[in-house]
């Protein structure tokens, strides 16, 4: 299941979720706990702890403004898709994918590429960049840059 058409809160549902964050915080805190109790109206239900960790992440993210969209790990997304969770343009991405550097597979003509090979991606991209900037840094203070 994918949430799509995801749309920023509006400031009254941004307030809403500050009150509900506030009242269910307590309950996520719960040591060792692995499911939580949720009341909705008369009825009653058992969730994972996990379920409701990620409701708060929801509710916080919702309370600061933010949109909100759930990919499940193994979903296949579009180039444009993928383009956009990276924020790069979809040339691009098509690019990184004819290059090798991420996973696809194609149904006809068109690529699909999985979330988790993204997750994956912009990990390795971030621990590069890192160490770029440690290896610039490293120079700088060699040739006395002051950095």
């Amino acid at each position: 299941m994918t949430a799509t058409n995801a749309q920023i809160p509006t400031p009254e549902a941004a307030e809403e979720a500050k009150r509900a964050l506030r009242s269910l915080s307590p309950a996520g805190g719960i040591a060792g706990a692995r499911t939580v109790r949720v009341h909705a109206g008369d009825e009653h239900a058992i969730v994972p702890k996990e379920a409701f960790d990620l409701l708060l992440e929801i509710l916080g993210q919702m309370a600061n403004g933010n949109a909100v969209t759930i990919v499940p790990i193994q979903a296949e997304l579009t180039t444009q898709q993928a383009a956009d969770f990276l924020n790069v343009s979809r040339p691009f991405l098509v690019d990184l994918l004819e290059r090798g550097q991420i996973p696809f597979r194609k149904v006809g003509t068109h690529r699909r590429v999985r979330f988790d090979d993204l997750l994956a991606y912009r990990k390795a991209d971030a621990q590069r960049q890192s160490a770029a900037l440690d290896e610039l840094a490293a120079i700088a203070q060699e040739h006395g840059m002051g950095y």
